[in-house]
């Protein structure tokens, strides 16, 4: 056959590469690195015994097709060894997070999700939080963010937690509207006391742990405290509080009453391709669920193989629960069960079982969906890419750029990437305008900065685009290709359109303009009906919603600016004191020196410093 002639010579030189690396290897447990000629990684791999494990990797008749054309690419190989499997398991892990090799399955969700934070200041707050870095207990992860805030929302009535930042609870003379409509106690303005604000503080973390019917039971004993003494005001509120309580369990019920931190994961699998469904349940309570799908699967892949990818690559950004309950065994469990400090649990029992099942044909028509979305998408895909006179294989990655300012001021550029499998968030830019000398508010001078800092840097680390989709007409595709000729690029390197809008800017009324070689361009109009005329405008459109993201924050934080962080020598703790003293930066420009250099830490030269400042001197 004519790819075995491909692999012949191709994978005797692997096959030769990995035996020699085979004399020198140890029968320990460790990862293997599988590399190319230029250094690239194509292969992560774990072992018990790398030797034993490795060696199968020159037994062609064993191989399919797609390991023995990963052997046949291989040019040289890394091992690190390691204590157990189970640090194995973690290295592997992470260094498929980190390198993204071709040959490994990989999970292509590179979302962090939301948690609710009770922070560690000394009244604390509850918050949502994606990712790290919030010094405080972390409760979730929720798959959305409005589950967060829904259960936020009920969590303030039923424990009267504060929400807002520090920097507005440290500078309240008076309790918000919040606490009028009974869903914060105020101790901004000392409407309770520490040790009461306390109480709350670790009832509202018992409930999420899971111990919901101790806290209801205390509550309910407090409440009947009251009224049998006739405070029948203070009882109320704590009937509302109980069913605030009672709102989020009846809304997240799972059957579930252990307060054991719990994900169920189920894998429903195709020939080639697989969805895998997590159920999060964090105290009894539904934290929402998600589906994650696997395509282009080889035939040798096994339910064993994706669950243990999966585990290893989901839990590598935040800390698994005590216990995992699975719908398939897998191979490396103890090794898995050492590495995450958990339990997995294949045989479920009770509500377990049950949810479990759900999870499994909650998979099963995700993937139908899924399946089906796809298949629409690679259609219109092949569409664009026929389009701009590439193949679908050839479309590699599509840029798309706006800009956003108000006439001129705080002006941005932004580019959203996508591909055949959709968004790619984890490539989106901005771009602050530098330029000084362009008439503000011209669009086109801002486009050529954009694009001629995209390409340059693109051409340096060799990630150049495809394609190139520009909101607007002629003058925009004109920006773009001047910012290629500057880069020696031609629309034989990158392909360009256009999307303008109609005259009346409809939807559905678009004008593609594609330029040409000898310097005139092609427009076509696909109707308002057209899938692809359909997905070129949700790319225009994410790049625009990108654009005001991103411009109203640059906008709200210069608004927020504060004149004293422009000051040399004005830290954190000086101006904490700068503010606790006058209150605000109008009261202090109003100060004297003499009065500013009263302030602990100020010396007489940094006052005049700061009065100077202040008044533009």
């Amino acid at each position: 056959m004519p790819e075995e002639k491909t692999y012949g010579s191709g994978f005797a030189v692997g096959a030769e590469v990995i035996s020699k690396k085979l004399q020198y290897m140890p029968s320990l447990p460790g990862v293997y690195r599988m590399l190319d000629e230029t250094g690239k990684v194509l292969y992560v791999g774990k072992a018990k015994n790398l030797k034993r494990r490795v060696s199968n990797y020159t037994k062609w008749e064993r191989l399919s097709d797609r390991i023995r054309m990963m052997v046949s690419r291989t040019k040289d190989l890394t091992v690190v060894t390691t204590k157990t499997e189970a640090e194995a398991f973690l290295l592997e892990n992470e260094l498929i997070k980190n390198l993204h090799p071709y040959f490994n399955i990989l999970l292509k969700d590179d979302k962090t999700y939301p948690h609710i934070v009770i922070t560690k200041d000394e009244f604390p707050r509850i918050t949502k939080h994606r990712g790290g870095g919030l010094k405080g207990d972390y409760f979730g992860p929720f798959t959305d963010v409005e589950s967060v805030l829904t259960a936020i929302k009920y969590m303030e009535k039923a424990f009267l937690l504060r929400s807002c930042k520090d920097s507005v609870f440290g500078n309240r003379s008076r309790p918000c509207m919040l606490y009028q409509i009974k869903q914060c106690s105020a101790p901004c303005c000392n409407m309770i006391s520490r040790e009461e604000y306390a109480e709350k503080v670790q009832e509202a973390k018992d409930f999420l742990n899971g111990k919901t019917a101790e806290v209801q039971e205390k509550l309910l004993q407090q409440m009947q405290a009251f009224s049998d003494s006739l405070q029948y005001e203070k009882a109320a509120e704590l009937r509302d509080r109980i069913k605030a309580l009672n709102k989020i369990q009846s809304q997240k019920g799972t059957g579930i009453t252990s307060a054991v931190k719990t994900d169920i994961i189920a894998l429903y699998k195709e020939e080639h391709a697989a969805a895998v469904e997590v159920f999060f349940i964090r105290g009894g309570l539904s934290f929402g669920n998600k589906a994650f799908f696997y395509f282009n699967l080889q035939s040798e892949v096994t339910e064993s193989d994706i669950l243990e990818n999966f585990i290893g690559q989901f839990y590598a950004d935040f800390t698994p629960p005590a216990e995992i309950v699975l719908s398939h065994k897998i191979e490396s469990a103890e090794a898995i069960e050492a590495a995450l400090s958990c339990r997995l649990n294949i045989n479920p029992i009770g509500a377990r079982r049950s949810l479990l099942q759900d999870a499994i044909l909650n998979a099963k028509g995700a993937l139908e969906r899924k399946k089906a979305e796809k298949a629409t998408a690679d259609g219109v895909y092949a569409q664009l890419a026929d389009l701009v006179g590439l193949t679908s294989e050839e479309l590699q990655k599509i840029e798309v750029y706006d800009n956003s300012h108000i006439q001129g001021t705080n002006a941005v550029g932004v580019m959203i990437a996508a591909d055949s499998s959709g968004f790619k968030k984890n490539s989106y830019r901005r771009f602050n305008i530098r330029a000084a000398d362009y008439t503000a508010g011209d669009d086109f001078a801002m486009m050529r900065e954009v694009l001629d800092r995209r390409l340059k840097s693109g051409k340096k680390e060799n990630n150049l685009p495809s394609l190139i989709i520009m909101d607007g007409g002629k003058g925009q595709i004109q920006s773009a290709l001047w910012a290629m000729y500057k880069e020696d690029l031609t629309t034989n390197d990158i392909k360009i359109i256009g999307i303008a809008k109609g005259e009346k800017h409809d939807g559905g009324n678009e004008t593609l303009f594609i330029p040409l070689q000898d310097g005139k361009y092609k427009s076509v109009k696909l109707g308002a009906s057209s899938p692809l005329l359909f997905y070129i405008e949700r790319l225009r459109d994410e790049a625009h919603r990108f654009a005001i993201g991103t411009h109203r924050a640059k906008r709200s934080k210069a608004m927020l600016s504060n004149p004293l962080d422009e000051i040399e020598s004005i830290g954190a703790k000086r101006k904490k004191r700068l503010l606790e003293r006058f209150g605000s930066v109008k009261a202090l420009k109003s100060a004297s020196v003499t009065e500013i250099a009263e302030i602990k830490g100020i010396s007489d030269d940094l006052a005049q410093k700061i009065y100077e400042s202040l008044h533009n001197k």
